[in-house]
C-alpha cells in the first residue's frame, strides 16, 4: 500500500468520525429571555435612579450600625468560607488553562537488566564489543536522562471552552459572595433596628409599670375608704404583675437579638453599642426603585445565575467536542547508555522520538453520549433557574415597595390611635378618682394603650425593615 493510499484512508476515517459527531442532536432549544416589565407597578413611577447603586456606607447613616457591618464583613465565618470557594475556583482556572498547553518534563533513571544468553537480545549483547578486547558487562546496567513533551492540539476548542467555563464559574462564585454580603448587611441592619425597637418597648413597659403601680396605690386607698372592694385591688395587682412579666420577656428578646448580631459578627456574646435616640422619631431611609431592567445589572444573584448559565452552555460544547477526533503530539530527547561514562556520547547514546496520534470514539460511545445528555439537562436547569431568579427579584421589589406605601398609611393611623388612647388613660384615671368610672374601664384602657404603643413600635420597625429589604431586593449593599 502506497503512502498516498494510506493518507486517503486516514482522511476518509477522519471525515466519517466528524460526520458522526455532527449528527449528535442539540438537545437544548434556545429560549428567548423574557423581558421584565417596564416598572414595578402602576403606583410606582419609572425612574432611572436606583438606590442599589449607593454603597451601604451611604445608605445607613447610623455610626453604630456602620461599625457593626464593617466588623461583620471582616469576621463573618460564612463569608470567609465563601472567600475560600473563590480561591478554589481560581485554582480551577489555572488547572484548565494548563490542559491546553504542552506538558514538558524531565526524567532520569537507572536499572539493571539480566536477559537470557540464548535469546535474541542476549546473543546480540554478547557479540557487541564497545572497545577492542572489552566485552559488554553482565548483568547489563541501564542509565537514562531525557526530556519529554506531550501536547493535545485543541482543534475543536474543547480545552479552551473548559477553561472559559471555569472562568464563568469563578465569576459566579464572586457574585455569590456579593449576594451573601448583601444578605448579611440586610440581616444585621434588620436585627439592629429590632434591637432599638425592643429597647423602646422596654422603656414603654417600665413607664406603664410606674403608671399601674400608682393606680394600685390609689385603689388601695379607695378600698380603705370603702369606695371599692377587694376584687378591684386584686385585679390591679394582677395587671402590675402581668406587665412586670412582660418586661422580662422583652429583656430576654434583647439578649437573643444581641447574640444574633454577635454571631453574624463572628464573635462571642457581648453588649451591642447602639443609638439611644427615640425609636419612634427615626426617619425611614428613602428608597428609589429605579427601573426593573436595572435588576439584571445590580442583583448579584441574577448575575450569578447568568454566569452559571454561560458555564453550562460551554459545558455542552465541551461534551459535544468529545465526539470529535483528538490529535495528540508526543516527543522526547535524551541519552541512554549502559555506563555513565558513555551516557553523553553523541550520537551513539542519543535517543529521540516524535509521533502523533489521532483518536476518536467509534463503536461504544454510551458514556460520552450520557455526559452530553447530562450537560444539556444541566443547561436547561440553568435556564430555568435564571428565569426563576429574575422573576423572584422582580416580585421581591414589588412586594417591598407596596409594603412601604401601606405601612406608611398604617403608621399614621396607629399614631392617631395611640394619641387617643393616651388621652383616654388620663381621662379614665380622673373619672375613677371621682367614682365616675369603675376599675375595669381603667384596666381595659391601660391595656389597650399599652398594646397600641407596642403596635406602633412594631409598625415603625416594619417600615424600616421594608426599606432595608427593598434596598437589598434592588441589589444594593455589596458595592465597596
Amino acid at each position: 500500500m502506497t503512502k498516498s493510499t494510506i493518507y486517503k484512508c486516514l482522511a476518509v476515517a477522519c471525515l466519517s468520525l466528524v460526520y458522526e459527531a455532527c449528527k449528535i442532536p442539540d438537545l437544548v432549544q434556545r429560549t428567548e429571555n423574557k423581558a421584565v416589565p417596564e416598572n414595578f407597578g402602576a403606583t410606582t413611577p419609572a425612574d432611572s435612579v436606583s438606590s442599589a447603586k449607593a454603597t451601604w456606607t451611604t445608605f445607613f447613616n447610623d455610626q453604630y450600625l456602620s461599625a457593626l457591618i464593617d466588623t461583620a464583613l471582616k469576621n463573618n465565618q460564612e463569608l470567609n468560607v465563601m472567600l475560600q470557594d473563590i480561591e478554589i475556583d481560581k485554582n480551577e482556572i489555572r488547572a484548565r488553562k494548563g490542559e491546553y498547553l504542552p506538558f514538558i518534563g524531565l526524567k532520569a533513571g537507572a536499572g539493571v537488566d539480566k536477559v537470557g544468553r540464548y535469546t535474541s537480545k542476549g546473543a546480540n549483547d554478547a557479540t557487541t564489543d564497545i572497545k577492542p578486547g572489552k566485552e559488554m558487562p553482565e548483568p547489563l546496567p541501564d542509565y537514562l536522562v531525557a526530556a519529554y513533551a506531550t501536547w493535545e492540539l485543541d482543534i475543536w476548542h474543547k480545552l479552551h471552552n473548559a477553561k472559559k467555563a471555569a472562568v464563568a464559574r469563578y465569576l459566579a462564585t464572586v457574585e455569590g459572595r456579593n449576594f451573601m454580603v448583601t444578605n448579611l448587611i440586610a440581616e444585621i441592619a434588620n436585627s439592629y433596628y429590632e434591637l432599638l425597637a425592643l429597647d423602646n418597648q422596654l422603656a414603654i413597659v417600665k413607664q406603664n409599670i410606674d403608671i399601674q403601680t400608682n393606680a394600685l396605690k390609689v385603689v388601695r386607698i379607695q378600698k380603705e375608704a370603702a369606695r371599692v372592694n377587694e376584687l378591684a385591688v386584686r385585679r390591679f395587682e394582677a395587671q402590675v404583675l402581668s406587665t412586670r412579666s412582660l418586661q422580662y420577656n422583652i429583656q430576654q428578646q434583647i439578649v437573643e437579638t444581641e447574640n444574633k448580631i454577635n454571631f453574624l459578627l463572628g464573635r462571642y456574646p457581648q453588649p451591642i453599642a447602639r443609638s439611644t435616640e427615640g425609636f419612634e422619631t427615626l426617619t425611614p431611609v428613602p428608597v428609589q426603585a429605579g427601573l426593573p431592567a436595572q435588576l439584571l445589572a445590580n442583583r448579584p444573584d441574577i448575575r450569578q445565575a447568568e454566569l452559571a448559565l454561560a458555564a453550562a452552555k460551554l459545558d455542552v460544547k465541551v461534551a459535544k467536542a468529545r465526539f470529535y477526533p483528538s490529535l495528540g503530539i508526543s516527543a522526547s530527547i535524551g541519552y541512554n547508555a549502559f555506563s555513565p561514562s558513555y551516557l553523553l556520547h553523541t550520537p551513539e547514546s542519543l535517543l529521540y522520538s516524535v509521533g502523533g496520534d489521532l483518536m476518536a470514539p467509534l463503536i461504544n460511545r454510551n458514556a460520552i453520549r450520557a455526559d452530553y445528555n447530562s450537560a444539556s439537562a444541566k443547561q436547561l436547569q440553568a435556564i430555568f433557574n435564571y428565569e426563576r431568579i429574575v422573576l423572584n427579584a422582580y416580585i421581591e421589589v414589588a412586594n417591598q415597595l407596596s409594603k412601604m406605601g401601606n405601612l406608611e398609611k398604617s403608621y399614621d393611623l396607629k399614631s392617631q390611635q395611640v394619641q387617643k388612647l393616651t388621652q383616654s388613660v388620663n381621662i379614665s384615671n380622673e373619672l375613677f378618682r371621682s367614682t365616675r368610672a369603675d376599675y375595669m374601664e381603667v384596666l381595659m384602657t391601660q391595656r389597650d394603650a399599652l398594646e397600641a404603643r407596642f403596635e406602633l413600635i412594631e409598625t415603625k420597625k416594619q417600615q424600616i425593615n421594608a426599606r432595608i429589604n427593598a434596598y437589598q431586593a434592588l441589589g444594593g449593599g455589596w458595592q465597596q
